[in-house]
């Protein structure tokens, strides 16, 4: 089983998508992401190598006295140069034309690709274990994409919230199940 935990609040800096962190309500919304997941047995966690996607996985590990092991593939695509579009215009582009690529962007079917054979090598690594996966929402919507592309497309991609949580069960390498185990704030 795989819990994807989308990241938390993180305010946009410009040049720094690699080492931006949490905001103050980032930090607290972790802390709740710990506590629903507090009593579920997580074998291990792994994360993007994205400061955001480390530091909301990060209570949960540590309560657990678990390492969190870096998984460069699993970092979020570079969307590239959108100049002229807003950014849902653009994600929706790459949504809707999977091998297109904006300038310095990666596309959607490399980007899946990418994602894809990371989360297979750890479902072959960790078989029969459950992992707790530190992503953000696009390279989570295109791996699930891979599984159900009807599911997971652009329109799950705006649905998603910050932090979320996904708890995905597989048989081997095939997907049997997605369930979202977020709780939202009242």
């Amino acid at each position: 089983m795989i819990y994807f935990i989308r990241h938390a609040e993180s305010l946009y800096a410009e040049g720094q998508e690699r080492s931006r962190g949490l905001s103050e309500r980032g930090m607290e919304d972790a802390l709740r992401v710990q506590t629903i997941l507090d009593n579920e047995s997580v074998d291990g966690f792994v994360s993007s190598p994205y400061k955001r996607a480390v530091q909301t996985i990060k209570p949960l590990a540590d309560a657990m006295c678990k390492d969190i092991i870096i998984v460069e593939d699993l970092r979020e695509r570079t969307i590239g140069n959108i100049s002229g579009l807003s950014f849902p215009a653009a994600k929706q582009r790459v949504y809707q034309d999977f091998h297109m690529a904006f300038a310095e962007g990666e596309s959607s079917a490399a980007a899946q690709t990418r994602g894809v054979q990371a989360l297979e090598r750890l479902l072959e690594e960790y078989a029969g274990m459950t992992l707790a996966l530190g992503t953000h929402g696009d390279i989570m919507t295109l791996i699930l994409n891979h599984f159900d592309p009807q599911q997971f497309n652009y329109e799950f991609w705006k649905s998603t919230s910050m932090p979320d949580i996904y708890k995905a069960e597989f048989e081997g390498k095939q997907l049997l199940n997605v369930v979202r185990a977020w709780e939202e704030r009242l």
